[in-house]
């Protein structure tokens, strides 16, 4: 559409400078009215065929015909540009465009993924599993052909550059995953998210441990550095092989993996606030096992007491299989 604009501003331009020509042309050679003039320049860049308001004398002829040829041309190169237009894609990929942004206005509490590269897909295939809305903000031609290909919803852009993450609701969004390869341009991404939405939650990905720090001071809830990562999970492999094959067990999608779940506990029927953990019997009602406690003071307990209260802005962190998740999801 860049390319076009300027084509179809010019052609917008002789138009009206071809009126304007044809207006004036006649007031000044037929001494008419404006109204009259205005007509006279109308049927004859339309060639519809009307009458003429008055016989024409010859000065008026010559100038009408210097008219017909001006608007011809400039009719011409009109019907060329707009002809590029269409047949160049733009046109359909501009209205697709619009209808994209159409719905991604209407999404509330969805995440946004900066960057579709390694770890930003694997982002988006997490998010997907669990059924959760997500925009991607990825500029890289190869990549966004991928995208459409998944029929994902996706900004064309720099993520780095405020107005792409307004375009993707920013302010209505609840999360934010940026997985740019270039760790200044993460900051970056942090330092605007964070002022464009307080409430945000921020995951950034980051390359070196200089930059673990700084992405948090810029407002990073949660900073993730894949190869570091990679390389713990190798070692762990050979020292405690057993603990981390039980643990990719429990992130493995397969149908008969075992899951984590969580439950916040603002979401539980009334009549459990302020109970006991006892008290939702989650074991003999799904077959899930509870594991974990996060505190609304963002404490973890591990195993926690029978006994821990229910308490407002608290989670539960649970065991199960794919069936007891579901039963647990059905009953909560």
């Amino acid at each position: 559409m860049n390319i076009f604009k300027p084509k179809l501003y010019i052609a917008l331009l002789l138009f009206i400078g071809v009126i304007c020509v044809g207006v004036f042309g006649y007031m000044y050679f037929s001494d008419d009215t404006f109204i009259n003039a205005l007509y006279m320049t109308i049927i004859t860049i339309t060639t519809v065929g009307f009458g003429e308001v008055h016989p024409l004398s010859q000065s008026e002829r010559l100038f009408t015909i210097f008219l017909i040829l001006m608007s011809v041309l400039t009719l011409g190169y009109a019907a060329s540009v707009i002809t590029q237009y269409i047949a160049s894609g733009e046109f359909l990929k501009n209205i697709k465009t619009k209808k994209v942004q159409k719905t991604i206005d209407k999404l509330s509490g969805h995440t946004i993924v900066c960057g579709y590269g390694r770890n930003g897909k694997q982002a988006t295939v997490k998010l997907i599993k669990y059924k959760k809305p997500f925009v991607i903000i990825e500029n890289n031609e190869e990549r966004i052909l991928e995208i459409e290909e998944q029929n994902l919803l996706y900004i064309k852009g720099d993520a780095t550059i405020d107005d792409f993450l307004v375009k993707a609701a920013i302010d209505k969004a609840s999360s934010l995953i940026t997985a740019l390869p270039s760790d200044a341009n993460n900051l970056y991404v942090v330092l605007s998210a964070r002022q464009l939405n307080k409430e945000l939650t921020i995951v950034s990905r980051a390359s070196n441990d200089s930059s673990d720090a700084k992405l948090r001071i810029a407002g990073a809830n949660n900073v993730i550095m894949p190869d570091k990562l990679g390389g713990e999970h190798m070692a762990s492999l050979l020292v405690t092989p057993d603990i981390v094959e039980f643990v990719d067990k429990l992130a493995a999608d397969s149908e008969n993996a075992t899951h984590l779940e969580e439950i916040v506990v603002d979401n539980l029927p009334k009549e459990f606030l302020l109970k006991s953990i006892r008290d939702l019997d989650l074991r003999k009602k799904t077959g899930c096992s509870v594991i974990g406690f996060k505190t609304p003071d963002h404490e973890y307990v591990i195993n926690p007491d029978a006994e821990t209260k229910l308490v407002i802005d608290s989670k539960l962190i649970v065991l199960g299989s794919a069936k007891q998740i579901q039963k647990l999801n059905k009953l909560f």
